[in-house]
């Protein structure tokens, strides 16, 4: 088998290049091979890199091996440079192997080209290997070194002592020394300790012996700066040999936005967005650390739960911007009042609760209460408003009122409603009986819950009369809850409860279904019909879905939205009028009529009355039970109905009770009335009855037409 080979012959005489191309073909050659004898002919043959070999006399008439030698190294070329020459001194063949030659032969001995060839052919190989391997080495030492200066951490590499201990460090990356404020010789010259802020030796001492221990370890600490600047890192450390000891390779990453992002998370999870005061949750964990102190210690603490009075309806009326900015000023005002161990948190909504730990007297809580009430009493202006704001207080302590966090809160919060009973701004004590208040509270929220499902709910109505005619036009729909053991419960216990729980709405909803379905069935039953007049709640009003709601209602019942009249309160349309509008414009495009309930007790305004699609005003009845003996509350009375005229607006007025409020109603030209002095509200079934008889019922007429009762 032969072997290739690509000879390049730098010879003039032919014939012993013949010589040593027959000599490479008996040692098992397939030659591939060039001739040439000047300076000109081998550069233009080195432009062929893929000779293997070069063979060349010593001494030509135009060139010389050395020459030769000189031209292979001008093109960088890694060949075997074989001289082989007839005349040669031992003086010339050390200059030309020193010059780089690998190897000199005569040319009456050729026995030992072929062996020589074979020698230098393998070493060339592995130089060149060793080249590409130096090479290969250079080019990732060279990454390696621009990643380890170049990465976004900083990086330390620390010996490891004989005795476990971490030792100078050995080398640092550029980050480290641009963080840090040193320069690379200056870091070199350190310890770990020197830069480490906790720089306790045991602290460090046990940090090393756990990389050790695990090979590796990842843990939080802060470096120290050259200037003192501080920043927290996080480290991943990892331990392995190098030659005969050991080293820790430290990577160490700058955590500093983590750690402001993890402030900023912490902060929102137990704080309050909107006043910045702890939250629910930040509060429950300060008062579970205040009572651990107060039980070891044997100390006392206060709880008190704050609750604005009617915040409800300053924000119903004047709108949630008004309200939060209202709520903001409060926060300030009472953080102002307490010490600087003390805690005030928002529990949300209009509830606040301070968290007083070591407290030597009860006075002196009583003191702080006063001292918060006093704080809201000057006004609050706010958009062009002057708010008067209130608080009612109630307080319980640790341990005579609890020794659990949910009953201390509980307890004060108890007390609190016990502020609110008696006249609101003002605080009170917990008192053992007061629990039983806040229970049976709690259990009507429960039952209420269950009373739609239960079919508990009932709906009564009210006849409203025409002063003209004498004849029942309309009724008013009002709620009854009939419970299976406690009665009938009043709406002025539960409808603030509905309220504060939410349950308004699928309540105010039901009463519309229920009241629209039984018109629909008493016109089915060939009575003349009538209209209904449904109260709507704030929260109803200002659900997006009300329309939708509204007609969905007209469209299962059946009943001509003509019949249906929806009471609204003046705080409702007085808050956002723009918005107002546009909803009871869409009501009004749909058939509906639109009354404004409570006439007179608000925030009366010509203006919305003039802008709204009303129909009818209704006085409230404060103003009629007492106009036959309160001056002003008849003049109050004569102006709203001659002012509804005026805008072409009918006027019913509420709560009449007596013959002489009647004949002093119709006198001013009053449209309608509604009250007990005709009929309480009553059952569907009754009302149905009433209906059938009112053509007979004489005294009602004659009522109605002349304002006094016929003997």
């Amino acid at each position: 088998m032969t072997n290739p080979l690509r000879v390049l012959i730098v010879e003039d005489s032919e014939d012993d290049a013949a010589l040593i191309l027959r000599e490479l073909r008996r040692g098992g050659y397939d030659l591939s091979a060039e001739r040439v004898d000047t300076s000109e002919e081998m550069e233009a043959a080195l432009q062929n890199p893929e000779w293997d070999v070069v063979i060349t006399d010593f001494n030509l008439p135009r060139f010389s091996a050395l020459a030769a030698l000189d031209l292979i190294k001008k093109h960088q070329l890694d060949l075997p440079f074989i001289i082989v020459s007839g005349i040669i001194g031992e003086d010339i063949a050390v200059a030309a192997m020193k010059a780089g030659a690998h190897d000199y032969l005569k040319k009456d001995n050729l026995a030992r080209l072929v062996p020589a060839i074979e020698r230098e052919l393998r070493e060339c190989a592995e130089r060149r290997a060793r080249r590409h391997a130096e090479l290969a080495l250079r080019e990732r030492e060279e990454k390696y070194r621009k990643l380890f200066n170049n990465i976004y951490d900083a990086i330390f590499l620390n010996a490891l002592t004989e005795d476990g201990r971490m030792g100078p460090f050995l080398e640092v990356n550029d980050v480290a020394c641009e963080r840090l404020g040193y320069s690379r010789e200056e870091l070199l010259r350190l310890h770990p300790q020197d830069i480490i802020q906790e720089d306790t030796e045991r602290k460090i001492n046990n940090i090393t012996k756990a990389i050790i221990k695990h090979g590796h370890l990842t843990f939080e600490m802060t470096l120290t700066g050259k200037s003192g600047d501080v920043y927290p890192v996080e480290v991943s450390a990892h331990v392995f040999p190098l030659g005969d000891s050991h080293v820790v390779l430290s990577i160490a990453r700058d955590i500093r936005e983590r750690k402001r992002a993890e402030e900023i998370i912490w902060h929102q999870a137990y704080h309050d967005a909107l006043t910045g005061l702890p939250n629910r949750l930040l509060f429950r964990d300060r008062l579970e650390q205040a009572l651990a102190y107060a039980r070891r210690h044997e100390k006392v603490l206060a709880v008190m739960f704050l609750d604005l009075d009617r915040f409800k309806t300053i924000n119903d009326t004047l709108g949630h911007s008004v309200g939060d900015q209202l709520l903001q000023g409060v926060a300030r005002r009472l953080t102002h009042c307490v010490r600087e161990e003390d805690t005030v948190a928002r529990m949300g909504g209009d509830e606040f609760t301070l968290l007083l730990p070591e407290v030597e007297q009860v006075d002196d809580v009583a003191r702080i209460a006063q001292k918060l009430i006093d704080a809201l009493k000057p006004p609050f202006y706010i958009e062009g408003y002057e708010l008067y704001s209130s608080t009612s207080i109630g307080i319980a302590f640790y341990p005579n009122d609890g020794e659990e966090p949910e009953t201390i809160l509980k307890n004060a919060d108890t007390a609190m409603y016990r502020a609110k009973d008696h006249g609101r701004n003002n605080y009170q004590l917990y008192a053992a009986e007061m629990s039983s208040l806040s229970f049976e509270r709690l259990a009507l929220g429960n039952m209420l819950r269950k009373a739609l499902d239960h079919e508990e709910l009932l709906v009564h109505y009210q006849p409203q009369l025409d002063l003209r005619t004498g004849r029942i036009f309309g009724m008013e729909a009002l709620v009854r809850w009939q419970h299976p053991d406690l009665g009938l419960i009043s709406p002025l216990q539960f409808i603030s409860l509905a309220e504060e729980t939410g349950l308004i709405s699928p309540l105010g909803e039901w009463v519309m279904r229920t009241a629209c379905a039984q018109t629909k069935a008493w016109q089915a039953a060939g009575l003349a019909p009538l209209r209904v007049a449904v109260n709507l709640s704030a929260r109803q009003f200002k659900h997006v879905g009300l329309i939708d709601t509204v007609a969905q209602v007209l469209d299962d019942t059946g009943l001509e939205p003509q019949y249906l009249e929806l009471e609204l309160t003046e705080s409702i349309v007085a808050e956002n009028a723009e918005a107002t509008i546009a909803t009871l414009r869409d009501l009004k495009a749909m058939g509906i009529k639109l009354s404004i309930d409570d006439f007179g007790t608000g925030y009366s305004s010509l203006s919305y009355l003039k802008r709204f699609p009303l129909d009818l005003l209704k006085i409230d009845q404060s103003f009629v039970h007492h106009m036959t003996s309160d001056s002003d509350d008849a003049a109050i009375v004569t102006a709203v109905i001659n002012m509804a005229h005026s805008l072409k607006l009918k006027v019913i007025a509420e709560g009449v009770q007596t013959e002489e409020q009647l004949s002093l109603l119709r006198r001013q030209d009053c449209d309608q009335v509604q009250g007990n002095l005709f009929s309480k509200p009553i059952a569907a079934e009754e009302f149905g009855q009433l209906l059938l008889q009112q053509a007979t019922n004489e005294r009602w007429q004659h009522l109605l037409r002349t304002g006094s009762t016929f003997t």
